[in-house]
């Protein structure tokens, strides 16, 4: 059998759908904050309101109804929802999962800091805010509902938010229940068959999500018809190969860019000229070229600056980056440490092969101007760790950033403002005045001009800063059997507009042909 027969007429025995993605997959929901979480996030849990498919804003979810006044939000509860537990969702519950996230301020905390929650009686629910925070209703996309008393019967007095508990079972009212789960192995779901929502009869009757597969594993299980869907980090020759074997491309468009991030807080890139030398000496070109897969597809569109094209403050689709190496060599005169004497530590991810070609791009680079460098594979777990301190963190590191909420806020935010350093997303350790008072005016809007203007002002502050190469702006493209459908990657119009939510898998169809 070929491989093409393989891919469009797999083995069918049962509805189990496999994917992968990078490990660690962070099972709890206060603690998630990469796209394999992501994905845990929104099967086995569900939040107040959802990206409206199609189009911008948000829908009714766990919740009915919402009012807004100033910085008060009242949401009214739906009344036929539980738990997996067989426990009813309440108001308690939304207000246990705010403060369990505050207190544990891991993930994505950081969007619901200066927010109170108090259940108004069991099916309402207020939020009040410290301050105006325009993207507060997108922000809840990242607020997943725990269940207050499967948790608090599993806590103890060390562990008083059942966070042991929560790293290895769920607490959630998600389409799917979690079976088993290894974070650098395997997650193992099953469809839940208490869900408040219809679930179509061919929707995957259990899911296998696998960790840190390698690229030439999942061709050989996609091939053979016992693998349904690849990460999106499979270098891009592997993905047209496997296309032109007859796998299905799916796309998620995105709301992020892959990004260059310079330590600002060790010499030689805690100076602005050096800074800019790399980034005018970056070839973007060939970047692009790098992560085409068709003529029809590609991982990635031209950056313009700081803030993806779509986005408030993004500067025209037609004003590209482009290498320039007379202003590379020129801000490298005004550097004040000799090149000869730099030896930049390049890291890349070790889950994601794509990165060994850009730091190999960037080495060729940067030799161009006499400079040296050396290139270090960190597993993303050893990655997370190192950037916890400025004097560990490579000089050049390099991460693929999503908008979690779909908001530009939440791309940029935990990435430069100066209270969040230290983080995979912040490993530039930037500290600056104007930009964090571009990113307040950004939270606080109120309407969409201010919006633009706040963040057109940060776009400029960050290019004239340089602290990242913003290599292109970003899109996620997975090969898949064709056994599977799944209009949130291949409709627009079905479209979620929010990373990983296209992975909701009770909105698949499992086919056999």
């Amino acid at each position: 059998m070929t491989a093409a027969t393989a891919l469009t007429s797999p083995a069918f025995t049962q509805s189990v759908l496999r994917l992968d993605e990078v490990a660690v997959g962070e099972l709890d929901p206060a603690k998630a904050s990469d796209y394999a979480d992501s994905i845990l996030m929104f099967n086995v849990y569900d939040t107040l309101v959802l990206p409206t498919q199609g189009g911008p804003g948000s829908e009714p979810h766990l919740a009915e109804s919402w009012e807004v006044d100033g910085a008060t939000y009242t949401f009214n509860l739906r009344d036929d929802v539980s738990f997996q537990s067989g426990n009813p969702m309440r108001a308690a519950d939304v207000v246990f999962s705010l403060e369990r996230m505050q207190a544990l301020g891991q993930g994505l905390s950081h969007l619901f800091g200066g927010v109170k929650a108090e259940a108004v009686d069991e099916h309402t629910v207020r939020f009040t805010l410290d301050e105006p925070y325009a993207p507060f209703i997108a922000s809840l996309v990242r607020l997943p509902i725990v269940d207050q008393t499967l948790v608090e019967a599993n806590a103890t007095e060390d562990d008083p938010w059942g966070e042991e508990f929560l790293s290895a079972n769920a607490a959630g009212t998600g389409a799917y229940t979690v079976s088993s789960h290894n974070p650098q192995d395997e997650t193992v779901m099953a469809v839940s068959d208490s869900y408040f929502l219809p679930i179509d009869d061919h929707a995957p009757d259990e899911v296998r999500l696998r960790y840190s597969l390698e690229a030439a594993t999942v061709r050989t299980l996609l091939a053979q018809g016992e693998h349904d869907i690849a990460s999106q980090w499979l270098p891009p020759e592997v993905i047209r190969a496997l296309a032109e074997d007859g796998a299905q491309l799916l796309t998620e468009s995105g709301t992020g860019a892959f990004y260059i991030k310079l330590n600002t807080a060790r010499p030689p890139l805690d100076d602005v000229n050096c800074r800019q030398a790399l980034a005018h000496a970056f070839d973007y070109g060939t970047a692009l070229q790098m992560v085409a897969i068709t003529d029809d597809v590609s991982s990635g569109s031209a950056s313009t600056g700081a803030i993806p094209v779509g986005m408030f403050g993004a500067n025209p689709a037609d004003e590209v980056l482009e290498r320039d190496m007379d202003a590379a060599r020129e801000y490298l005169a005004d550097c004040p440490y000799a090149p000869e004497d730099w030896n930049l530590e390049i890291s890349w991810i070790a889950e994601v092969p794509l990165e060994e070609r850009f730091a190999l791009l960037m080495q060729a680079n940067f030799a161009e101007l006499g400079i040296s460098s050396s290139i270090e594979t960190l597993p993303w777990a050893l990655f997370t760790e190192r950037v916890a301190s400025p004097e560990n963190t490579p000089n050049i590191s390099q991460i693929f950033v999503n908008a979690v909420t779909g908001d530009p806020d939440t791309l940029l935010y935990g990435m430069y403002h100066s209270s969040t350093p230290g983080t995979w997303q912040s490993p530039e350790y930037l500290d600056d005045a104007e930009v964090d008072a571009a990113l307040e005016a950004g939270r606080r809007g109120p309407g969409e001009e201010e919006r633009e203007e706040a963040y057109s002002n940060l776009n400029d502050r960050l290019m004239e800063l340089a602290p990242t190469i913003y290599g292109y702006d970003r899109q996620s493209v997975f090969a898949a059997s064709n056994r599977v459908k799944v209009p949130a990657l291949s409709d627009p119009e079905m479209a979620f507009g929010l990373d990983g939510m296209g992975f909701s898998f009770r909105l698949m169809e499992m086919v056999e042909e």
